[in-house]
């Protein structure tokens, strides 16, 4: 029998009204908002009304260095929330938004798949309650606003080459990555070079995904740095005068989603920053929520341990105040055989068909990868879980190599088979999670605020991803000098580099060694609350594909969506 579409999956489940939903993690009808059958907003009051309940254990979904096409961390977060709901504990799942940039390009959604989803799936992976497009204007409202200063004047003294704010849109539109805009008569703008980044890299989103409150994400706003003067000295959005706007465009944003998995689990769905640029973590104000709304709290931090759970304990943490109970790494049989260097996976193409054969060998060889992203959760003094997300073609002896590299780590780990079987496929993860949560944890941030923005730069590049040591060029160091003297050098830092290895280098399988971590340039988020150094040739703007998946995503005669995986 063949089996059922994600999207085909998604269309027949039997979902639970939305008050039914939110009752199960404690939230009272009055702090719901409606938007549509199928999916609500959460006030933010329930923060204050919550606050005095129990705490929910806190558990972050990250993994191994990923293939070009995901290894289902979002699958098995989904599945892993289900599972502890059926073995009696009440879970609440946070996850970030889809961008529709990687939806109609090759990845896809990022709903989960299989019998593990969130529902409505086309809903989520579309426009939901409009969140991304309130990014959009917000950003776009302070880029209206700096180009207007500069036509009326330059008060600020802006040096024209010294502009750092971009603009954003929802789409993958290589054309827009770099443009000149203000062309025409004099009266349509000040001439000037600049560009479009995707919304998710937009440091509005990271803002909305870093604030506590309305109150803070206004000060975020704020402190903004649009650029700078001929002597260095940074102009922010407070200077001139865009960051009330952005506040009123993002006031109904900023309240978190809430949605459920095919099995009714309730999903908060929230914010969605570039994984890549920016933390890649959903948002504290649904964690502030889901934190307090039964036994356990679920979320998922973008690619590998070296990427997004790095930075949910060093960056999202920090803002927070939220200290983890445990992690879970998940891993598959096909990125371990990626890693052994011995296979290319290419998005859009079949997997080769080597890759296929059992072969337990290539396994323990790609192993390497599995031991430092266990090092790399423990480095944060977290207990952890290995789970083995399995796919229909792997063998039991690919699957006993997993969990034999976990053992010699001292690590716990656990076959899943959510994907298939939802909840009931993830229980034995879920009894290893809780086990894990229960143990004494040791929680700790992996350099101090007063460091050095070089020391961060080089800490995280040698104990996390394993280099030798930092490179920067000229322009780099230049930057980097600038921010101290600024004021910024207590900030963490974000580095932006491939998911696709420990290294800066995409082809640099399993856990290079002898290497060392160029950073080519350096940019600062003030607003959102770091600095991001940028390493080898990454893209603020993704392109399309020769055959992206917009050519086949359409809807059907009755108006349903097809095609959307």
């Amino acid at each position: 029998m063949t089996f059922p579409t994600d999207l085909q999956i998604a269309q027949a489940a039997a979902l639970k009204p939305l008050d039914e939903v939110a009752d199960h993690m404690g939230l009272a009808p009055h702090l719901i908002e409606g938007y549509g059958e199928h999916v609500a907003k959460i006030k933010l009051s329930a923060i204050d009304e919550l606050a005095d309940r129990p705490r929910a254990k806190y558990v972050v979904v990250s993994a191994v260095t990923p293939t070009p096409l995901g290894e289902g961390k979002t699958t098995t977060t989904v599945g892993l929330g289900q599972a502890l709901n059926q073995i009696g504990k009440r879970a609440t799942i946070a996850l970030r938004q889809p961008s529709m940039g990687p939806t109609f390009g090759i990845k896809g959604g990022a709903a989960g798949g299989g019998y593990s989803q969130v529902v409505p799936m086309d809903v989520l992976n579309l426009h939901l309650t409009g969140d991304f497009h309130a990014v959009t204007a917000a950003h776009n409202m302070l880029s209206a606003v700096l180009d207007n200063h500069l036509y009326q004047g330059n008060a600020s003294g802006l040096d024209l080459h010294a502009i750092t704010w971009r603009r954003v849109l929802d789409v993958n539109d290589r054309a827009l990555r770099n443009i000149v805009i203000g062309l025409g008569s004099k009266l349509d703008g000040v001439p000037r070079q600049t560009g479009f980044d995707i919304t998710a890299a937009s440091e509005v989103m990271a803002i909305f995904a870093l604030s506590r409150s309305l109150q803070e994400m206004r000060e975020r706003f704020g402190r903004i740095v649009v650029g700078y003067t001929g002597s260095g000295s940074p102009v922010t959005a407070e200077e001139i005068g865009g960051a009330g706007a952005m506040a009123a465009i993002m006031r109904d944003a900023l309240k978190p989603n809430l949605l459920q998995t095919l099995e009714n689990t309730p999903v908060l769905v929230h914010a969605g920053p570039f994984g890549n640029i920016a933390h890649g973590n959903s948002s504290i104000v649904a964690d502030l929520i889901g934190i307090r709304g039964g036994d356990f709290l679920v979320t998922e931090a973008g690619f590998g341990a070296d990427m997004g759970a790095e930075r949910f304990f060093n960056i999202k943490c920090r803002a927070s105040g939220l200290v983890p109970d445990a992690a879970v790494v998940v891993v598959t049989v096909r990125a371990l055989k990626a890693m052994s260097g011995r296979h290319t996976i290419v998005p859009g193409k079949p997997l080769p068909p080597a890759l296929l054969e059992e072969n337990p060998d290539e396994v323990h060889l790609g192993g390497a990868n599995l031991r430092k992203q266990i090092d790399n959760i423990r480095l944060h003094g977290i207990p952890l879980v290995v789970a083995i997300n399995a796919f229909p073609g792997d063998h039991p002896s690919e699957h006993a190599a997993i969990a034999e590299i976990a053992a010699s780590e001292g690590a716990r780990s656990a076959v899943c088979t959510h994907f298939a079987d939802g909840g009931a496929g993830a229980r034995d993860l879920a009894e290893a999670v809780v086990a894990a949560a229960d143990e004494p944890s040791d929680f700790r941030f992996l350099y101090p605020d007063e460091a050095s923005l070089k020391e961060k730069i080089e800490t995280i590049a040698t104990k996390v991803y394993g280099a030798d040591g930092v490179d920067y060029d000229p322009a780099a160091a230049a930057q980097l000098a600038t921010y101290e003297r600024n004021g910024f050098g207590t900030l963490p830092v974000c580095i932006a580099k491939t998911h696709l290895s420990l290294s800066s280098d995409p082809s640099l399988k399993g856990a290079p060694t002898g290497w060392r971590l160029p950073v080519r340039e350096v940019r600062a988020s003030v607003g959102a609350g770091f600095i991001y150094p940028i390493c080898g040739d990454m893209r603020t703007m993704p392109g399309l594909s020769a055959t992206p998946a917009a050519h086949l995503i359409d809807i059907d005669a009755d108006g349903n969506v097809v095609n959307l995986s």
